[in-house]
């Protein structure tokens, strides 16, 4: 039998998995900088987590998620996305409580898994990049969120942004959008789609979203949400646009944006890239918003929340594209090649020595003559080689030639032992 990974997963392979590594160690650095803080939470969670919060309307809900009943009969989920999780978490360990400084800033990273077909950066198993904040309902800080994200994206060297911002309002004001929106779409409902058939009197509001065609035709002219909000609605968005100005942000408004989960309201954006990599036109990089009520929709206490999620296969895929700087494996310090039976057990005390100064060393575990234990060495790039035989040993030193210069000297084992960062640091700089 041949076994294969399943459909829609990858192999992220050494030589792929540092630049995962940069991109991820660079997001932390940003987010600390910012004073978010890590949480991990489980990989899967109870089914009513995300049906509860994603809404029971949305494709992730009604066709995307993997979840099954475990041995003891209780409905599971593989997460099909971060914030949910954040915010269960959030509530189960009372992080509102008053001993938190608010408001409590929290990033993660981590796999999530979709039943959709698998497309370029898009996998069924993919890794999202995510923040959330709690406890403030400032403008400000939906800014500061959108800014982070900005942020980011331009430090992994991505160009060609486009911001894309619109409000979903309070309450009211998707009370009052929901009516007009039915009123539109109801003579058209014989047109609709099946999904949107279903979801036309549920949440009228993913009908907006539908990836139907005809669909989309029918929406073009359908009210917009803008002519519907609160007084308190108009006068948040009216100041994260005013504060996007500030910090000089370029953004476009876009009325028929909704986003693909029911628990957002207030700000939602999306920041987007145009490269062929991705497919074509705008292709969504990192989106968010503010979803007041989902604290509560999940047993905490009135919480306003905001946040982001990006995925680190797409944005991998535009980096590339976009020739971002990405690192590459580490070229070795030092290779260690010794000859002879009688030296291994020397030659692996050299080896470990060094590695305990903080420089990267290997040597042979394949009993290889030393013409191909040289030709490791130069393969992997190493800076400094050593070469301890027989010889060398009766005699306590080692032959140490420094691969830049092609400069060899021989040095007392003694030195190697007790002095090698101050005789060899200067060759083997980080």
């Amino acid at each position: 039998m041949k076994y294969q990974r399943p459909k829609g997963t990858a192999d992220i392979l050494p030589d792929e998995a540092v630049a995962w590594n940069y991109i991820e160690s660079t997001a932390k650095k940003l987010f600390d900088n910012y004073r978010f803080h890590e949480i991990r939470t489980p990989i899967f969670e109870n089914f009513e987590v995300f049906s509860r919060s994603a809404g029971d309307t949305s494709d992730i809900v009604t066709k995307e998620m993997y979840d099954f009943h475990d041995k003891g009969d209780r409905h599971i989920t593989l997460r099909p996305e971060g914030t949910a999780g954040v915010v269960r978490a959030f509530v189960e360990n009372k992080l509102y409580g008053p001993e938190h400084i608010k408001p409590v800033k929290l990033y993660y990273t981590g796999p999530m898994f979709r039943y959709e077909r698998p497309q370029s950066g898009r996998l069924r198993e993919f890794h999202q990049i995510g923040v959330e904040a709690f406890g403030s309902e400032s403008p400000n800080l939906d800014v500061e969120v959108i800014s982070m994200g900005m942020h980011l994206l331009k430090k992994l060297g991505i160009h060609n942004l486009k911001l894309v911002i619109n409000t979903l309002g309070d309450q009211a004001t998707r009370k009052a959008y929901r009516s007009a929106l039915i009123a539109y779409l109801e003579p058209h409902f014989d047109e609709l789609s099946e999904d949107s058939k279903v979801r036309l009197h549920k949440n009228p509001l993913r009908v907006l979203d539908s990836k139907d065609k005809d669909d989309q035709k029918l929406v073009a002219d359908a009210p917009s949400i803008l002519d519907y909000l609160t007084p308190e609605s108009a006068s948040h968005f009216e100041t994260v646009k005013n504060l996007l100005e500030t910090l000089q942000i370029d953004y476009q408004v876009d009325a028929s944006m909704v986003r693909g989960l029911d628990y957002y309201n207030h700000t939602i954006f999306e920041i987007m890239a145009n490269d062929k990599a991705l497919g074509k036109g705008d292709v969504t990089v990192c989106a968010g918003g503010r979803y007041n009520g989902l604290v509560e929709e999940l047993g905490g206490p009135e919480t306003p929340g905001i946040g982001f999620g990006l995925g680190v296969e797409r944005l991998l895929l535009l980096m590339q594209a976009q020739k971002a700087p990405l690192p590459t494996i580490s070229p070795l310090d030092v290779y260690v090649v010794g000859i002879g039976d009688e030296t291994k057990s020397e030659t692996l005390k050299i080896v470990e020595t060094i590695r305990n100064n903080g420089f990267s060393t290997d040597q042979d575990y394949l009993d290889r003559k030393p013409k191909s234990q040289f030709k490791t060495a130069d393969r992997l790039n190493a800076k400094i080689v050593i070469t301890l035989g027989n010889d060398e040993l009766a005699q306590k030193v080692v032959n140490l030639k420094v691969m830049a210069t092609g400069d060899e000297q021989q040095v007392k084992l003694e030195d190697v032992y007790d002095n090698f960062p101050k005789l060899f640091g200067k060759f083997l700089k980080k």
